[in-house]
């Protein structure tokens, strides 16, 4: 508490800090007697997230509000008592975060509220928590800044939990909390909850990390030593008034950066923006200047200058950022910016308490908050708390990339977007009315993947004939953002109902024949809370379920029919197989070659009297001729990352190049492919099936959509267990069916 009262003291008036000293003495008061899971006073916890608060100098009413923000859900205190003794604005703000607490998907104080992971509507909860707490920052911003301070506080005492619950707790940290942090510009804050996140998801990984950069720190430390005196006098030189400071990179971007560099065969060492310079001058201007200097000094590299001053980033970030070679032939980054600059870009909207009645009118509080007015507009557009969790989680929290128009203006979409989402930003009846595009003055596919300076162009037709059901399809890659999403679901669900039932009629066929599933309608509506079937065929046809949710449903929860008799007995988890067998010890496990299957897939296990237990899709054929009940065990998928063979089945016109364009598919995919039968067919058509390596049904399905794409493939399907009839057998078809 001294500390906080040094603080406050440092910015407030006399009668503000002896407002929020009142304050702490009645949340001391009301939680008198509490203690955390850690064993802590509860006191401690209020206290350090109000410190964190003053840390940023915001007014006296979040102060208090930080003070008092569990006294309503943990003390009985009420609305009226607060707002009796410290006015309706800090009322307001401890309500405000009170309700977001209560919809937390998990509490990080509470023992009593924790079912596990798999409790029944955590889907539609966390959309609706989601959905609540952004809308509560778009009214007042200081409720999720409480919030995050509070959040904040919470991961530092995550020990005190159980491993599930820490697992749980850091993973909404990381998907929501962090995201949103980086969104509100509040640098700081972002890379303290991602690294503590990390920390508890991937321990391993966290510790490897710590000691590869370790290992390099007497390196980086004297290289960053010498350029920051280089630096530093050739910028004294110019006349400048500079600090200039070596620039850390925290645990978990060093992660995101390996796990990107892997993907294009690179490692740890490739990283050469571990070295990094930070300038921070006195004025706007002096920036350039030290740019100026920077680029006097090393030589840029092409590209790799970005001048965020003049266009600032959504959320108010300004800085100058270049990347020079530097001493030693090391690339070496530079970011140049004043000293509110600074501020804003570590502490982001709460560095607008200190700032917004200074001088930075270039750059309006108002202005930057744009995102904040969309996202209360689409909160009425949407239908459902799932849908706005994903227009939030796609359009709202990640990064934008910057496209021109034709005229020349500029547009921002999430990175990833493609042409019809650029279409849907600019209108909707551009979007409806889109049949193709050009970048750069070439013309691109629908699912090309926009990036930063690129000049859009959309061909249209004369007519709004309406957007194709497949640009809902996220393993297709057609859009991306939320926004064209939306306009497309809704200009499905104005069509006529009949229309939309048959469309998913027609679609859930496809799907379910091709992954060899076959659930039933009424099963599948059930699963997707739906009181008849057509309704789940409307919603599957108009694109408000898509097939990536079916598939992924459909592999958390399979069906379970008791076609075969089963053993009901408490779970024991085989160490390496990745199957659970009910009511056994350590058995070893094997994977039936006839029906292959999958996780995902509804199993079930039957007793050999040699090789353990052989797992079996249920509906195998080669079970139905199996008369000694007693030999069949109920299986389940534990949490093996294993990969699993499949047959697939091409079927397409011959062409040259087709197999060629098969296998690219499939290795882009990062699917291996284990072998490979062509036959030639008379009608001029050619049959292709492959055994390849999959993770699960959800893979597979990704898979098939991008195989369907290419040119001449008329189907795709999982094959059957025999091979071709009168064909030759490969080594791995021909022991198809030999163990069951």
């Amino acid at each position: 508490m001294k500390d906080l009262f040094t603080q406050i003291a440092s910015y407030l008036p006399e009668e503000r800090v002896a407002f929020v000293r009142r304050a702490y003495e009645f949340a001391a008061k009301s939680h008198d007697g509490q203690m955390r899971l850690s064993g802590e006073p509860y006191i401690i916890h209020p206290v350090e997230t109000a410190n964190y608060l003053a840390d940023l100098q915001l007014d006296a009413a979040t102060i208090a509000a930080a003070l008092l923000h569990d006294v309503m859900e943990d003390c009985g205190v009420s609305f009226q008592e607060i707002e009796e003794e410290f006015g309706a604005d800090v009322a307001r703000l401890v309500d405000g975060v009170t309700k977001l607490n209560k919809l937390d998907l998990v509490k990080a104080d509470r023992v009593d509220s924790w079912e596990g992971p798999d409790r029944q509507s955590d889907d539609g909860e966390h959309a609706e928590s989601l959905r609540k707490l952004l809308v509560a920052m778009a009214q007042d911003l200081r409720v999720v800044l409480i919030k995050l301070a509070d959040r904040l506080h919470n991961m530092r005492t995550l020990q005190a939990h159980t491993l599930e619950r820490r697992r749980a707790i850091a993973q909404e940290t990381l998907d929501i909390y962090a995201p949103l942090a980086h969104r509100l510009g509040m640098w700081d804050i972002k890379w303290r909850l991602e690294d503590m996140a990390f920390h508890h998801l991937e321990p391993v990984k966290y510790k490897e990390i710590s000691r590869l950069l370790a290992q390099r720190r007497d390196e980086r430390e004297r290289y960053i030593a010498n350029v920051r005196d280089v630096l530093t006098q050739g910028l004294k030189k110019a006349g400048l008034r500079v600090q200039v400071t070596g620039r850390a990179k925290h645990i978990y971007s060093v992660y995101s950066k390996i796990q990107s560099y892997a993907d294009q065969g690179k490692d740890f060492d490739d990283i050469h923006d571990l070295f990094a310079l930070r300038v921070k001058v006195k004025e706007k201007n002096d920036c350039y200047v030290a740019l100026g200097v920077v680029h006097d000094l090393w030589d840029p590299l092409p590209g790799q200058v970005d001048d965020y001053i003049a266009k600032p980033k959504e959320n108010g970030y300004q800085s100058l950022h270049t990347t020079v070679m530097g001493p030693e032939g090391m690339p070496l980054e530079v970011q140049i910016r004043t000293e509110e600059m600074h501020q804003i870009a570590e502490y982001g909207i709460a560095a607008h308490w200190r700032y917004k009645e200074g001088h930075s009118q270039d750059n309006p509080f108002e202005q930057q908050m744009t995102w904040l007015r969309r996202l209360l507009e689409w909160q009425r557009d949407v239908s459902g708390a799932e849908e706005f969790l994903e227009n939030v989680k796609t359009d709202i929290l990640p990064n934008q990339v910057f496209v021109y128009t034709p005229k020349g203006d500029i547009k921002e979409l999430p990175i990833g977007s493609t042409p019809i989402d650029f279409a849907y930003h600019v209108h909707t009846d551009l979007g409806h009315r889109c049949m193709g595009a050009k970048v750069n003055g070439k013309l691109v596919p629908l699912g090309y993947t926009l990036k930063n300076g690129d000049t859009v162009e959309i061909l249209t037709s004369k007519v709004a004939r309406g957007p194709s059901l497949d640009w809902l399809n996220p393993n297709a890659g057609y859009v991306h953002s939320a926004t064209a999403r939306g306009r497309i679901r809704a200009w499905f669900r104005r069509q006529e109902r009949g229309t939309n039932v048959q469309r998913g009629r027609d679609l859930l066929t496809r799907e379910l024949r091709r992954l060899s599933l076959n659930p039933s309608e009424e099963y599948l509506a059930k699963l997707f809370r739906l009181d008849t079937v057509d309704d789940f065929l409307a919603a599957l046809g108009s694109g408000g379920i898509t097939v990536n949710q079916l598939v992924t449903r459909l592999t958390q929860r399979p069906e379970q029919e008791n076609r075969i008799p089963e053993v009901y007995t408490p779970p024991l988890t085989g160490p390496a197989s990745g199957i659970e067998v009910l009511g056994t010890g350590d058995l070893l496990t094997n994977l039936a070659r006839c029906c292959s299957p999958l996780p995902g897939d509804n199993i079930i296990g039957f007793i050999t009297r040699t090789r353990g237990i052989t797992i079996h899709r249920r509906d195998c054929r080669n079970l139905g001729s199996e008369d000694e009940p007693e030999r069949f065990i109920r299986v389940d998928w534990g949490a093996s990352k294993s990969l699993h063979p499949v047959r697939i089945s091409i079927e397409a016109w011959d062409r040259v190049g087709l197999l060629r364009d098969i296998t690219a598919v499939v290795s882009g995919e990062r699917i291996n492919i284990a072998s490979l039968i062509t036959r030639e067919n008379d009608d001029g058509t050619a049959t292709i099936q492959l055994t390849v390596f999959t993770t699960g049904v959800e893979q597979l399905s990704r898979l098939f959509t991008k195989l369907e794409e290419i040119q001449g493939v008329t189907g795709v399907s999982r094959a059957a267990s025999t091979a071709f009839a009168g064909g030759s057998k490969s080594g791995a078809l021909a022991e198809a069916g030999e163990r069951s």
